[in-house]
């Protein structure tokens, strides 16, 4: 379970100092709660601390100090809806914080904002102000009647029961949207074969997945593989348009053009360099600006949003796109005041 907290120090990313300061027992709890909230949908991808705060305040919510709790654990129903500063109170006097009542907007901002979000949580206060020093929280009754069963045999019915026609924050966080895809056109006849690699396997996800849905009915007219440049290439169209030449050693990865934009996509595939930083930007419109189009798209291709993506952020061009394969309902806009639309010079 990769939510759970490490009670050691063999691995700090797993927990925290605090975590590993508090008596198992509270450990113990902490990581229950962390239990019950992935099983209701919550993603788990925030740090460590994030996690253990978002699972105290859960607790306190709920009046939950022990393990033996769940069973009494409270909703509105049973008139139990602590303010911000009251589960900053239960945390100190149960789990061993030493919180400030002056830090009680993080509760609501940063612990309680999943959980909200899901209506796991829901105010006690409909309509108040967020910073209200009155509004409360309370578990929503179907959620506690769930949590109530935690540990016992009934537990896997009633959370069956509850998430049946719920969408939970999970989901709603990574829904794939329905985008209508257009088909992609390549010379007639060509069947296209990728090499092994990631590079290639980026490329493919680039034509496959990237085009149908930004493409706007794009023909690909140039496509090169890690072994052989040239793997797809349509010298005549490419002319027709006033593309720069073609033995030139600055090619990029993928060529596109959509006739129903007059758009041409610039694409560079990136596993371990060469993204479209301001430098490479400048050079390939210099070596554009004759072409015979409304405009051209530039855009840098991540396999995911992993640590060569990240290392890369701070050198991406503006007045680009991004596109991650692992996402591909999604576009990432380093594109001043446009959306997905050529800039003029």
């Amino acid at each position: 379970m990769t939510h759970r907290l490490s009670s050691t120090s063999t691995g700090r990313s797993e927990s925290s100092s605090n975590f590993r300061s508090k008596p198992p027992e509270i450990q113990a709890l902490i990581n229950e709660a962390l239990d019950i909230l992935d099983a209701f949908g919550i993603p788990m991808t925030d740090t460590a601390r994030r996690r253990e705060c978002m699972a105290m305040a859960f607790l306190a919510v709920a009046g939950v100090s022990s393990s033996s709790d769940w069973g009494q654990a409270k909703d509105f129903e049973q008139d139990r809806a602590p303010t911000s500063r009251d589960i900053i109170e239960y945390r100190n006097a149960h789990f061993g914080e030493s919180g400030s009542s002056g830090s009680y907007d993080d509760v609501r901002r940063k612990d309680l904002k999943p959980l909200l979000a899901s209506s796991i949580i829901v105010n006690s206060l409909p309509g108040s102000a967020h910073n209200s020093p009155s509004r409360g929280y309370s578990i929503h009754p179907e959620f506690a009647k769930v949590v109530r069963t935690f540990g016992t045999s009934e537990w896997q019915v009633s959370l069956a029961n509850v998430l049946d026609n719920y969408e939970t924050l999970r989901e709603q966080l990574s829904a794939d949207r329905q985008m209508q895809r257009i088909p992609i056109t390549l010379a007639p006849g060509v069947d296209l074969e990728f090499g092994p690699g990631a590079h290639n396997e980026l490329q493919k996800a680039v034509v496959e997945e990237f085009f149908p849905r930004y493409g706007y009915g794009a023909e690909i007219l140039y496509l090169g593989d890690a072994e052989d440049k040239d793997a797809h290439l349509d010298k005549d169209r490419l002319h027709e348009l006033g593309f720069f030449s073609l033995d030139h050693k600055q090619l990029p990865d993928v060529v596109g053009y959509s006739a129903d934009k007059q758009w041409i996509y610039v694409v560079e595939a990136v596993t371990s360099f060469g993204p479209l930083n301001a430098y490479r930007h400048v050079e390939l419109r210099k070596l554009l600006a004759e072409v015979n189009a409304e405009g051209v798209i530039y855009v840098t291709a991540f396999p995911s949003r992993d640590k060569v993506f990240r290392q890369y952020v701070p050198e991406i061009s503006w007045e680009t796109e991004v596109w991650i394969a692992s996402e591909p309902d999604h576009l990432i806009h380093f594109d001043g005041k446009r959306f997905l639309g050529p800039y003029g010079d």
